[in-house]
């Protein structure tokens, strides 16, 4: 495939770049149908997302995530082609029972061709940081230091395979899930992820953010109310936190403010309703908080770098 990333991410939003999220929110940020799933109990620490993805040719910015994002390939085939930004495309050929571990601190593009069919299907299955941290604490001690898992691309681990796909069954095929043995079966996960997959190096972690349940807490939050106003007070109120405190630890955890990542999530929401809808521009803008045009349109292109417009029809 011809290298058409680095003519291109302007279009996409170079302003990602410094964005960290959690693992859970990556499906806002990648193309893709997201699975409609059964109503089932949650399970702390434990998502999962599933995917159909049709070829992406042009490529995607994909954030850094605070937390581990595991991706099994459970249908269908694709070359997935990865780069560091600023760097050489490499591509890994995969199919069902292949995986990926994402835990960069750093963003980097991404673009796929399906093979023999139209899409491929995923799995997404986020594994909140304790659970990471009590298997290292079971392997290592008590006073194990802080934990850095290695990026893995289109590889493969039956023992990865195995266990997400016992955790798809019991999670969203059973009738009666358990969450206990679903519990269990993320910890024997995470067990073998600091076994197998502890990076090289160990850069210690941000220190004093704000931790990974206040995190998700709040950017669920934020998520579920992009028509609605930002409020600091509100936000700082879930997390239990003087606005001042959350704010400085909001940061540490994601590099950017409380608003500047609200107003992210509302841009990475309206890119995927210009796309994948047929909202007029001034209806997206509504749906996303912009009762004003000219103001949506504004804040749009200084994060895309187009405008609404512009971008619906690249």
């Amino acid at each position: 495939m011809a290298n058409t990333g680095h003519t291109s991410q302007d279009a996409l939003s170079t302003s990602s770049r410094d964005l960290r999220i959690n693992g859970e929110s990556m499906g806002e940020f990648l193309p893709g149908e997201p699975q409609a799933l059964p109503s089932r109990p949650e399970i702390t620490d434990v998502v999962i997302q599933l995917f159909t993805h049709r070829s992406v040719t042009e490529p995607i910015l994909v954030p850094a995530v605070v937390e581990p994002l595991l991706v099994l390939v459970l249908a269908g085939a694709a070359t997935v082609e990865e780069c560091a930004l600023g760097g050489e495309w490499e591509a890994a050929d995969v199919s069902a029972g292949d995986f990926f571990l994402t835990s960069s601190d750093e963003p980097y593009e991404m673009r796929w061709q399906t093979h023999g069919g139209d899409t491929f299907e995923v799995m997404h299955l986020y594994l909140g940081l304790p659970l990471i941290e009590q298997a290292s604490r079971e392997l290592s001690g008590q006073h194990a230091g802080p934990v850095r898992l290695r990026d893995v691309s289109g590889a493969r681990d039956g023992r990865v395979a195995f266990v997400m796909e016992q955790l798809r069954t019991e999670l969203l095929l059973e009738r009666s899930p358990s969450a206990l043995f679903a519990r269990s079966l993320a910890q024997a996960l995470a067990v073998h992820l600091v076994r197998s997959y502890l990076a090289e190096s160990q850069p210690g972690r941000r220190v004093s953010a704000l931790q990974a349940y206040k995190l998700r807490k709040v950017t669920d939050a934020m998520r579920a109310q992009l028509s609605a106003e930002f409020s600091l007070a509100t936000l700082a109120s879930l997390a239990d936190l003087s606005e001042y405190h959350f704010s400085r630890l909001f940061k540490r955890a994601t590099g950017l403010s409380p608003s500047q990542y609200f107003i992210r999530l509302r841009i990475a929401r309206a890119r995927h309703l210009l796309l994948e809808t047929r909202l007029s521009v001034i209806d997206v803008g509504l749906e996303v908080g912009y009762s004003s045009p000219s103001h949506f349109s504004q804040v749009f292109r200084r994060e895309v770098g187009v405008t609404p417009s512009e971008f619906r029809g690249a």
